[in-house]
This record gives structure tokens, sequence and C-alpha cells, in this order.
């Protein structure tokens, strides 16, 4: 199982030069002791193994070029990789690196200088387990960032089972074969540490096959929330009760099952303010023949299945989706939809090809109606690939004021979908930088304020998705509206602020305290 789930991947500044770099996530041969040309599928001549670091040499208004500067960095980690998050947990200014594998896993220290160091087994953050996707979370508000990974099942290479679909070919397993394993929580304790707290914190209590997470307050009341999505179980929603503990809220909630009551196979996550009414729902990619689910939320903490109402379920049905995020590719001030698509089990119309699991991405625009439109044909010919895309990574790498995004691909090249469309109108990126909160400012509340309109609320973060970390930046897109009334933040602390005088079309950083504080 473990061949056709993943990879991942990174977008972050890990120089500090302003601009994205791309961390890639590889495998390697589950079966030590054979060499990698031996595989079924071979990689080119000039593949190099192990996960790679490359530095963006972003020159404004010129060409894109890359560096590989994996040697250098000191993060060509050689494993079966999965996935990777980002945040700074030391709060030295710089992002650091958690790489998830179906092994033991690897926390990566920004050292401020172009490299890194492994620093897995003196912060407490190992597992031999098969993780999945990973995500920083500053879930007791003490202003340092904790650590939430998603582990999937208990999988060996000795154990693995022979499966075969209904045609009576040789096929990868259903989940259901295996038994699923415990995610963890790690508590930031400073100086370094952390303490594994998943049964302190009341996280132990359930699990499933967990592949996507995503963190944010679901509910309103200040605390930060953790949603995990569950792969033919049902999904899980542990609502912060403030104290150190979490309450498993999911069935409760309305967000565990699809509106038929049946679990979905989830995979992944995203969590954004869709319609404009300021709180935060959750989609879910899952198999084909069951489509996305989009649980909304009525501002508490409660969700219902919206799917078909928003024509995402007819749109999304005959696709598995992995990587998927709200964002505003067009700039018009409405979140829209992206999903990468890819089999894990045989297509039907690839069946007798060598690598039958190819599908095509979709791109889907949110028409402001209630409605979303799927609009992956006017998205251009990469759009159109067939691959078995898995990691979807999204932010602005050319920094021309839209997002892009980054599609890794099982037994596949990398894609970098450039964005062309939405440097058409205006737009904001927003860099919050805490002080009693942590230095990212990750799960912070940011609400771009206009006249006459309600406001535009995201939420600054790098989860979601599958398997990837996103840009830490803020984006809002503006259409026709060449100035805005302000901006505020919601630190994680619960400190309120404004800022008045921000002009669009840039990015602007914002450091807690130096805005107008409210009540």
């Amino acid at each position: 199982m473990p061949e056709i789930m993943g990879a991942g991947g990174a977008l972050l500044d890990y120089d500090g030069d302003g601009d994205l770099d791309v961390y890639l996530i590889q495998g390697t041969m589950l079966d030590k002791s054979k060499k990698t040309a031996e595989s079924r599928f071979p990689p080119p001549p000039d593949w190099k193994p192990g996960n790679r670091l490359f530095r963006n040499e972003l020159v404004p208004g010129g060409p894109l070029r890359f560096t590989d500067v994996t040697d250098q960095a000191g993060v060509g980690f050689i494993g079966y990789g999965m996935g990777a998050a980002t945040g700074d947990y030391d709060n030295d200014g710089d992002p650091d690196l958690f790489v998830t594998n179906f092994g033991p896993d690897v926390l990566f220290r920004n050292n401020g200088n172009g490299s890194f160091t492994d620093v897995t087994r003196e912060a407490g953050v190992d597992d031999p387990r098969w993780s999945a996707s990973a995500a920083f979370v500053d879930y007791d508000r003490d202003g340092d960032l904790d650590l939430f990974v998603t582990n999937y099942l208990d999988f060996t290479v000795r154990g693995n089972k022979e499966c075969h679909d209904s045609a009576g070919e040789r096929d990868y397993c259903t989940p259901a074969a295996y038994r699923p394993v415990p995610d963890r929580l790690f508590r930031n304790e400073g100086k370094g540490k952390f303490v594994d707290v998943t049964v302190a914190a009341g996280i132990g209590k359930a699990y499933g096959p967990g592949l996507g997470v995503t963190c944010s307050d679901f509910n309103g009341d200040g605390w930060i929330d953790i949603y995990v999505a569950n792969d033919g179980a049902a999904n899980l929603l542990w609502l912060n009760q403030g104290n150190g503990t979490f309450e498993e809220s999911a069935l409760l909630s309305g967000a565990a099952y699809s509106a038929d009551g049946i679990a979905r196979a989830g995979m992944g996550v995203t969590a954004a303010d869709f319609d404009s009414d300021g709180d935060e729902d959750i989609l879910v990619t899952n198999l084909a023949r069951e489509g996305s689910t989009l649980y909304r939320n009525d501002g508490r903490g409660s969700f219902y299945d919206a799917t078909m109402e928003l024509g995402l379920h007819h749109l999304s049905f005959p696709f598995t989706g992995f990587g998927v995020e709200w964002l505003d590719y067009d700039n018009d001030g409405k979140v829209d939809l992206f999903a990468a698509n890819g089999g894990v089990t045989i297509v039907e119309s690839l069946r007798g090809t060598p690598y039958p699991f190819q599908q095509r991405n979709q791109l889907f625009r949110n028409e402001g109606s209630g409605k979303f439109r799927e609009t992956t044909a006017e998205g251009g010919t990469a759009m159109e690939l067939l691959e078995v895309s898995r990691g979807a990574a999204f932010g602005d790498i050319d920094n021309d004021g839209d997002v892009d995004i980054l599609v890794t691909n099982n037994n596949g090249p990398v894609r970098l979908l450039r964005n062309e469309r939405g440097s058409r109108g205006h737009w904001l990126q927003v860099r919050p930088e805490g002080v009693r909160s942590n230095r990212d400012g990750i799960g912070a509340r940011i609400s771009v304020l206009l006249e006459g309109q309600a406001a535009l609320l995201r939420r600054a973060h790098t989860d979601g998705s599958y398997l990837t970390a996103q840009d830490l930046r803020v984006h809002f897109g503006l259409g026709n509206r060449a100035s805005i009334d302000g901006v505020r933040v919601e630190w994680p602390d619960g400190f309120k602020e404004t800022w008045d005088k921000v002009q669009v079309d840039r990015v602007v950083k914002l450091r807690q305290g130096t805005g107008r504080a409210e009540k």
C-alpha cells in the first residue's frame, strides 16, 4: 500500500529571501536488498535519490529558475517518504521542516544559514509507524508551535496481503485489510523539546486510518481545534477544551460521515470561509464513486453535508481526490477550489496499461451564487494532464500576486502550475509575525475590511491539503477594489488589533502589537 499513497512536498522560504522554495518528498525501494534500477518503473538516469530541496532564484519579472541545494542544506533524507509540515517551532525567525515517512519521521531544524540539522531524537518527535499528514499548531496558546501527526495503518512489508479487484486482477488492498494506528500530539516544551501528550490530551481515545489534517477554531470559542480525514472510517473533529484536552465531536457536530451516514475514504482536507459568513467550512476529498464532501459550518461548530446543493458532488464523483485547497485563483474575492486526483485501484478505462491509475486534476470556480462551476478546461493544457496526482501545495511562487500550485505525482514528475490569471485583479498578501503568539502567527484569523461588504476572512496556516505544507503568507483577492478599509488580526492568544492604512497589490508584514488594539 505505501507504493500508491504518496508523496507530498512543501513550499517554504527556507532562506528568508522573500520567495518560496520547494521541498519534494521521494520514496525508495521497499525491498532493501534491491537496487532502484531493479524496480518495475526505474527512474531516469539523472535521477537523484532522497528528498530534494530546490532554491528559488527568482528575479522580479524574469523567468522562474531553481537550484538543487539539497546537499548544502542537509535535507536529502533517503527513506520511504510521505509528507511534510513546516513551522518555526523554536521561534527563531526561520521555518523548520518535519518529514513523515513509512518508517521513522524526521524533524529538521533550520540553522538560519541555509542549512538544517536533524534534531528528531533530541526533540522527541520520532514515530516508527506509518505517518501521513502533519500540522504545526499552537493548541495551548502558549506562544510556540506544537505538532500533530496523523498515522495511517499497521502495514508492514512482511505482512503485505494479496488483494484483487472484481475482475480477479491483482490490485492494491483497501485500508480495511489492516488495522489503523493512533495519531499523535506533541506539546512543545520550549528549548527544542517536545512531549508526547496524545493520551493526556485525550487524542488517543479515538482513531482511524488518518491521512489529512487541518486545524482551525471551528466553534468560535477562541481555541484551535483539529480535524482529521480518515480513510474508510469516520472523520474526527477534536474540539479544544481550553485546558490542554480535546473532545472528539465529529458525529455530534455532523462532520464524521456524509449525508447518507456512510464513512467515506477521506484523503485530503481543507478549511476556509468559502461563503463569507465568518466561519470556516471543511472539504474532504474521497474515493471515486463517492465524491468529495463539503461540510458547511453554522458558526458554532455544527456542520451539514452541503456537497449536493453546491454542485460539487456529481463533478467530483468520478475521481479519487487527494491534495485539495480553497484558493482565490482568479483574485475576485471568493475562494475557489482545486483538487489533485489519481486512482488507488485500477481505473477501468486504463485496464491493461502498465500503470492504470491516471486521472486529471480539477479546478472549480466559486460563482458566488451558492454554486461551484468546474473550470478545469479553462486552466490550460497543464490542467488536462492524466497523471497519478497526490500532494498539492499552494502559494505565490513568482510573487506576482496570485496563487500558484505545486502538484506531486506518484510514479511521475512534479508539476508547477503557474497562475497567469489571478494577476488581473487587485490583491493583498499578509505575513503575520507573532510576538506573544507563535512567531509565524499560525492560527491567526485575518480579515480584510471592505466598505459596504462583509469582511474577507482567511487563516494563517501551512497545514491542510494532503502530505504538503502551504505558503505561510495569507492571500486575498480583491477584484476591482484598488483600496481597502483596513486589516484586522485576531492572534492565536486572543489579542485583536487593526491596521487602517494598508495598501493593496503587495505583501505586508504585520507584527503583533503594532496595530490599533481592540477590546
